[in-house]
C-alpha cells in the first residue's frame, strides 16, 4: 500500500517538476525539437527522392527494351540503310521516326 501511495505521489509531483525546468533546459528542449522537426523533413524528403528515383528506374528500364526492340526490328527488316539520309538515320536514332515502315 505504501508503495501505491509512493507511486501516485511521485506521478503527481512529476508534471510539476516538468514545468520549473531552467532557462537553459528550456533551451535545450527548444534545440531538441527544432532539430528532431528539421531531421524529419529530411525524412521526407528522402522518401519523395528515394520514389522519384524508382519512378526513374522504371523508365530507364522502358527506354532500354524500346532500344532493344527497335534494334531488333531494323535487324530483321534488313532495311537499305545506304539510301536513308542522314537526317532520316538521326531521327531513327532519336526515336523521332519510325525504325521500320
Amino acid at each position: 500500500m505504501k508503495s501505491v501511495i509512493t507511486l501516485v505521489a511521485l506521478a503527481a509531483v512529476l508534471p510539476l517538476a516538468a514545468c520549473n525546468k531552467s532557462p537553459s533546459d528550456k533551451l535545450a528542449d527548444r534545440v531538441e525539437n527544432a532539430a528532431d522537426n528539421r531531421a524529419d523533413a529530411m525524412e521526407a524528403n528522402a522518401d519523395v527522392l528515394r520514389n522519384q528515383a524508382a519512378r526513374l528506374d522504371d523508365r530507364a528500364d522502358k527506354a532500354r527494351d524500346t532500344g532493344d526492340s527497335r534494334s531488333d526490328a531494323i535487324e530483321a527488316a534488313d532495311m537499305n540503310v545506304a539510301s536513308m539520309s542522314q537526317e532520316r538515320r538521326d531521327a531513327i536514332v532519336a526515336n523521332e521516326a519510325a525504325a521500320v515502315r
